[in-house]
């Protein structure tokens, strides 16, 4: 009796370990400190990314994203088969210049954190679909952000779902 209940004891226990090994991420810590920098803005705009997380296997710099004229993915966002976040990546020609670096992970980080689609195609802005000058963006950074953050679609959901305090004028 003794021995089948230290067997259901050490299963137990190999259970919880096992559902607490799920939820972790594997983060590049080359990644870890503007990572850190996009949870400190979410933070000043209420915005939780604490399951979105974990949701993730990997934050991860990649050597198999397309580098090519005319097919170069700088960043994405991987995708299971039921389409639930897998990954963020970020191809590792980003880390030829810290701005550059900077933009592409933000804007990687939006998409699975803030729930953006691209803005635009070309537009100077941190959710454009491509951009001509990385080095604008990380020039205008302070206003970059702030955009990104205020016109994000949770940012923007939390605003209309908060309630409206009524004032009664008798």
């Amino acid at each position: 009796m003794k021995a089948c209940s230290c067997f259901v004891l050490i299963y137990l226990f190999l259970g919880l370990s096992s559902a607490n090994a799920q939820k972790s991420v594997d983060i590049d810590g080359r990644l870890q400190p503007i990572l850190n920098e996009f949870f400190e803005e979410c933070k000043k705009y209420d915005i939780d990314y604490n399951e979105k997380l974990f949701q993730l296997k990997n934050i991860d710099i990649s050597n198999s994203l397309p580098l090519e004229e005319n097919n170069t993915v700088l960043g994405m966002v991987t995708r299971d088969s039921e389409g639930n976040a897998e990954n963020i990546l970020i191809n590792w020609a980003a880390m030829l210049d810290p701005e550059m670096l900077k933009v592409v992970a933000f804007h990687e980080f939006a998409h699975h954190f803030l729930d953006y689609k691209h803005t635009c195609q070309d537009c100077n802005e941190i959710m454009a679909v491509t951009n001509t000058s990385y080095f604008d963006i990380a020039r205008d950074w302070e206003n970059q952000v702030e955009n990104l953050f205020m016109t994000s679609p949770v940012y923007l959901t939390k605003q209309t779902q908060q309630p409206v305090a009524a004032i009664s004028l008798q």
